[in-house]
């Protein structure tokens, strides 16, 4: 926050390009809600603004929903709507810490709007509050029931659609598994960024212990040197992740748990199994395993064994499956019904 602070304090400080924005007459501005110089930006400009927040409904900067504490899980709290005691109290504790983050984010902005606004909003909820619509990534197919208000929509799955054909080489490569059916693997660009040697290890560990083919997006520059890559692995740079999951032979998403990545796995029914690696991810794959959508293995506990052992029990469990698509025809039906509302 401290660095989208200082880029905001740069841009509305550069005059040719504030100069620029007010000539245009904009009627209306669409905001990544996660960055509240999104928000300073159309003040300064004097424009109606629209909030897109690209998580689920309850992330880490409050926007004025109801949420119950007594079924509704807070941020980071790692919980589902079926609480006991002990979850509920967790749940109280998150929720009585988030207008603390959200007051520590708001300072880190709070002198920049000061500088640049002729007058200057008291707080980050002003600026949330003064959003017309608030639209989320997200949809009751993941979600946990909660009550929402008039100037809230659900808009999760824009990327999701019929899957294309493949390019040679991965139909090619699809083509020659062994086994009746793949496995998809996308971990983010974390994984394969950062130092993570044990993390891969044990992965590697797993997918050599399975039948089926792997096909791991993994930045080939950044492997490491001293780990082989079993045979029934496939390494590349990037990934039609879409019309991966979209294919027939397709059986099982691993997945590090992005929003966007689960709304895929809904949408073409495929099996996940969640290894949250940062921020929304661990709440994401909570929610994911509460609606019997696949498992979770946090990345400190996998190892070799665990990972071929769950991978073997998700694709054998036609349970996981079935739910995938119960969730999917629930979500079309969710669709149709809110279109013909609207009409």
């Amino acid at each position: 926050m401290g660095h989208l602070s200082h880029q905001c304090d740069k841009l509305l400080g550069d005059k040719q390009m504030m100069s620029f924005l007010q000539k245009e007459h904009y009627d209306v501005a669409v905001l990544d809600a996660f960055n509240p110089c999104s928000f300073i930006l159309a003040r300064k400009l004097g424009i109606q603004y629209i909030a897109f927040y690209p998580g689920a409904l309850n992330g880490p900067l409050s926007i004025g929903l109801p949420s119950p504490v007594s079924y509704v899980p807070v941020f980071n709290s790692e919980l589902t709507d079926h609480m006991n005691l002990w979850g509920r109290l967790k749940n109280l504790c998150y929720s009585l810490l988030t207008p603390v983050g959200q007051a520590l984010v708001w300072s880190r902005f709070q002198e920049v709007a000061e500088a640049h606004l002729e007058q200057a909003p008291s707080s980050l909820t002003e600026l949330h509050q003064g959003a017309e619509l608030w639209a989320f990534n997200t949809d009751f197919s993941l979600e946990v029931p909660q009550p929402l208000m008039p100037y809230t929509v659900l808009v999760g799955g824009i990327l999701n659609k019929p899957a294309k054909a493949l390019q040679q080489d991965l139909d090619l490569w699809i083509s020659n598994v062994r086994e009746p059916c793949f496995i998809v693997v996308a971990l983010g660009s974390m994984v394969s960024s950062v130092s993570v040697d044990s993390l891969v290890t044990e992965l590697v560990s797993g997918f050599s212990g399975v039948p089926q083919g792997v096909i791991w997006r993994y930045d080939t520059k950044q492997w490491p040197a001293h780990i082989d890559i079993p045979p029934n692995v496939k390494l590349v740079d990037w990934l039609p992740l879409n019309d991966l999951l979209g294919h027939p032979k397709a059986c099982l998403f691993i997945t590090h748990g992005g929003q966007n990545s689960l709304l895929q796995a809904v949408y073409h029914a495929i099996p996940v199994l969640g290894i949250p690696l940062f921020g929304d991810q661990f709440d994401n794959v909570v929610k994911a395993e509460a609606k019997e959508l696949g498992l979770t293995i946090k990345p400190t506990d996998i190892t070799g064994g665990l990972l071929s052992s769950t991978i073997q029990k998700l694709i054998g469990n036609r349970k996981c499956g079935e739910e995938m698509t119960n969730s999917v025809s629930y979500t079309t039906h969710y669709n149709c019904v809110a279109f013909f509302l609207h009409l």
